[in-house]
C-alpha cells in the first residue's frame, strides 16, 4: 500500500499480451478523479465523486461517438448499477467494482490474466520481487519514479485536441446538472 502522490492520469493495469483490458485513473478538474475501464471495444468512465458513469462503444465509427445510456444487450461487457455501487465485468474474467458510498473501487482478474498485465497494480504473477516494474522492464524501489513511469499523459495544462462528439439535448441537460462547476448537484 502506498499513497499516489501524482496529480496526473496513471495506468493502473493493462493486458499487454492480448489487450483484453485497460484501467486508467484519470485526474479530472478540482482534484477529482475518474476511472477509465476499457474492455471489448467498450469504455466505461466512472466518476465516483459524482456517483455516475458513462459508457461508449468503439465498435462504431469515430464519427458516431455514441454514448450507450441504453441497454447493453449486444455488448460483451456486463454492467450492473445499484444505488451506491457499479460493477463491470466481461466473460474473460476482468471485473471492476466501485462502491460510491465508501469511495472504494476494486479490480479483480481471473487466472487467465496471470502474468500478462502491468501497471501501478503490479504484474499479477504472484512474484513479490517484480511488482515495481516500470514500462521499460527495469525495476525501481522509488515510489515517485514508479508512479511517474506509469503516467499516461505529461500533466501539461494544454489539453489534447480531440474531435468533439455532437452533444444531444439530454446529454447537455445532464452536463449542466452534474458536471458544471456552479451546479449544486455536482
Amino acid at each position: 500500500m502506498y499513497d499516489l502522490a501524482s496529480k496526473c492520469s496513471v495506468l493502473l493495469a493493462k493486458d499487454f499480451v492480448h489487450s483484453a483490458f485497460t484501467i486508467i485513473l484519470n485526474e479530472e478538474t478540482r482534484n477529482s478523479r475518474s476511472l477509465y475501464v476499457e474492455m471489448n471495444q467498450t469504455v466505461i468512465t466512472i466518476y465516483p465523486r459524482l456517483k455516475i458513469s458513462k459508457m461508449y462503444n468503439f465498435s462504431f465509427t469515430e464519427e458516431n461517438c455514441q454514448v450507450l445510456d441504453q441497454s447493453l444487450e449486444n455488448s460483451t461487457m456486463n454492467s450492473r448499477q445499484g444505488t451506491n455501487k457499479i460493477e463491470v465485468s466481461d466473460q474473460k474474467g476482468v471485473s471492476v467494482s466501485c462502491d460510491f458510498q465508501y469511495d472504494v473501487c476494486t479490480v479483480t482478474l481471473a487466472g487467465w490474466h496471470h502474468g500478462v498485465s502491468a501497471g501501478l497494480f503490479g504484474t499479477n504473477d504472484n512474484e513479490a520481487g517484480n511488482e515495481w516494474m516500470v514500462p521499460n522492464g527495469s525495476f525501481t524501489d522509488n515510489v515517485k519514479e514508479f508512479t511517474q513511469s506509469w503516467q499516461v499523459n505529461k500533466c501539461s495544462l494544454v489539453q489534447k485536441k480531440e474531435k468533439p462528439c455532437p452533444i444531444t439535448a439530454k446529454q447537455n441537460i445532464c452536463k449542466v446538472f452534474f458536471e458544471e462547476p456552479h451546479s449544486l448537484l455536482r
